[in-house]
């Protein structure tokens, strides 16, 4: 098998051999090649500065308990950004999610509660945040629309308000942000993942190898991973692979919250959780609603936003 001219410029920038089997896939922002022992990644540059994020967040790790893939190296070349990780065992949650067995998901569960655990006690830089991130929220384009960064989220109100929303409904939004921004005083704030779902766990036999892919690694309160988990579990068909795939079946991840809960408590404590997790969702939609291309993207989110005001919320389906 003749190895792609981009893969084998990457190869030869990263000082690896351009050989061996490789296997063709991508995500949403990249393609990818995965070896026999590396992954390598070519950006399709929508997210600047993503794999030099990506390599200080592994460092952090160095030493810590949280299983995740080596940093090998990174790079720009002609092709564009690029980078290249250590192979882990197994496959992604996503994929071995359908042919596992109840007793198996949930070890999987108890196992990435535990590697959550670990992530969320490494030692953080205040302000972590990826470059593309930033500079979104200084008024830059959206490649993405998470993680929710608590302190930004009246700015979204007047983003979202300067993007054509109605003065009157944002008005209330507004009103309705202050009232629960008071839920946040005095977080520690840690090392969040910030995309936490199946197709960025690996597992192999039952147990989480690995996290992957911490582009969008902030440091924020913890229960900003937790809205991400729940929100993969109530809405799993916005969570494929990729754009052309599908997500998993949202009936099979019903018993993950309470699993989760089980493997780690203390993520489920604070006494007005369910006020925080409605803010990030309100986060996440206030940005889809300001930022997003497409318009009838950004009317969903206008939907939701309004049943977030209503009181309604996507945790209501959810045994948590």
């Amino acid at each position: 098998m003749s190895i792609p001219p981009a893969l084998a410029r990457v190869l030869a920038a990263a000082g690896l051999p351009a050989s061996g089997q490789f296997v063709a896939t991508s995500g949403w922002v990249s393609r990818a090649w995965v070896g026999e022992d590396v992954v390598v990644r070519l950006s399709s540059g929508q997210t600047g500065g993503a794999y030099e994020h990506e390599a200080r967040v592994v460092e952090l790790l160095a030493g810590s308990d949280v299983p995740h893939a080596q940093h090998v190296a990174h790079g720009e070349g002609p092709d564009g950004a690029w980078s290249v990780s250590e192979r882990l065992p197994g496959t992604t949650l996503h994929q071995a999610w359908p042919s596992a067995s109840p007793g198996q998901r949930r070890t999987m569960i108890e196992s990435l509660g535990t590697a959550m655990r670990a992530l969320h006690r490494v030692p953080v830089p205040a302000g972590l945040m990826p470059p593309w991130l930033v500079e979104a929220l200084a008024g830059g384009s959206w490649p993405a629309y998470h993680p929710p960064v608590v302190g930004a989220a009246g700015q979204l109100v007047a983003e979202a308000l300067a993007a054509g929303g109605d003065a009157r409904l944002l008005a209330d939004v507004d009103d309705w942000v202050r009232s629960r921004s008071t839920s946040f005083g005095g977080d520690d704030l840690v090392l969040v993942h910030g995309d936490l779902h199946g197709s960025n766990i690996m597992v192999d036999r039952g147990v989480v190898t690995g996290l992957i892919d911490f582009a969008e690694a902030v440091s924020q309160p913890a229960d900003v991973e937790l809205d991400t988990i729940l929100r993969w579990c109530a809405r799993a068909g916005e969570f494929p692979p990729m754009p052309s795939s599908h997500g998993l079946e949202v009936s099979s991840l019903a018993p993950v919250p309470g699993w989760l809960r089980g493997a780690y408590p203390e993520l489920f404590a604070h006494p007005r959780l369910r006020e925080r997790l409605q803010f990030h969702d309100m986060w996440v939609e206030l940005a889809i609603a300001a930022h997003h291309p497409d318009p009838a993207v950004r009317d969903v989110a206008w939907a939701r936003v309004g049943r977030l005001l209503d009181g309604h919320d996507h945790l209501e389906g959810l045994d948590w």
